[in-house]
């Protein structure tokens, strides 16, 4: 059967510590990218919802267009149907048909007023929608600008940083593969809870190097022993002294 080989303190610390300055790495590149990232994915969605929002009022646009025309077409009819009854009024036998066909006649006139009605209100609201679409396609070029700046500016950094990126990815694939895995899960797990993502530290003029408490000078002559894994009392950080930190390299 094989052994599986025991690490000593100091081991399992060098291990970590130079995960942690792998990520790190990882990490500043992170920074050099800062926000724009979601920058550019919150552009790409709101362009995105301003183009659904132009079909939208495109739709509605021509909606009320082609009730525009519905409309001119009633009051062409309706004009006929009058022109109709002028002409049957000269061969009406009696006042009963010429009071009939003079209502009818009055009806189409109303009809034509309504109608007139309509297509007005109805050129309105195609004007007001006109006017926020105008607004909508401005939102959408500035946007697109926006956009086409930050995308230009990411890439910039993805092009200068790429290599390196991928290079450190697998570094730090490969330095997890050596770490305790009891104290890889601890490393990460205190990674997740701070921004800066720092897990492991140094004490820097008696204080943790993360959160800058202050280190009681025996829990100092602890961790430069290496006899057992030490981590701030305050911030949960794994404590490392700056010899050992010294002889780790990436």
């Amino acid at each position: 059967m094989a052994t599986v080989k025991e690490y000593s303190v100091e081991e399992k610390l060098a291990s970590v510590l130079r995960l942690q300055k792998i990520d790190s790495k990882l990490d500043g590149i992170q920074v050099l990218k800062g926000e724009l990232p979601m920058e550019v994915k919150d552009l790409e969605d709101e362009i995105e919802g301003l183009n659904t929002r132009q079909s939208h009022i495109e739709n509605e646009m021509k909606g009320i267009q082609d009730f525009v025309a519905s409309k001119k077409n009633a009051i062409k009819e309706a004009e006929a149907l009058i022109k109709k009854y002028e002409k049957q009024q000269d061969n009406v036998k009696n006042n009963r048909e010429f009071e009939a066909i003079t209502k009818e006649m009055e009806m189409q006139a109303l009809e034509i007023k309504l109608a007139e009605k309509h297509i007005k209100d109805a050129n309105e609201e195609i004007k007001e929608k006109s006017r926020v679409l105008e607004v909508a396609k401005k939102a959408v070029a500035d946007k697109e600008a926006n956009l086409k700046h930050k995308k230009g500016e990411l890439e910039k950094i993805i092009g200068e940083t790429d290599k390196e990126e991928k290079a450190f990815r697998k570094e730090s694939e490969d330095a997890k593969t050596k770490v305790d895995p009891r104290l890889l899960q601890a490393y990460e797990k205190i990674r997740k809870n701070y921004r800066n993502g720092l897990a492991v530290v140094t004490v820097e003029r008696d204080s943790c190097g993360g959160c800058f408490n202050a280190i009681p000078p025996q829990r100092q002559a602890e961790i430069r022993q290496h006899k057992k894994i030490i981590v701030c009392e305050h911030c949960g950080r794994i404590l490392v002294d700056n010899d050992l930190e010294a002889t780790v390299t990436i």
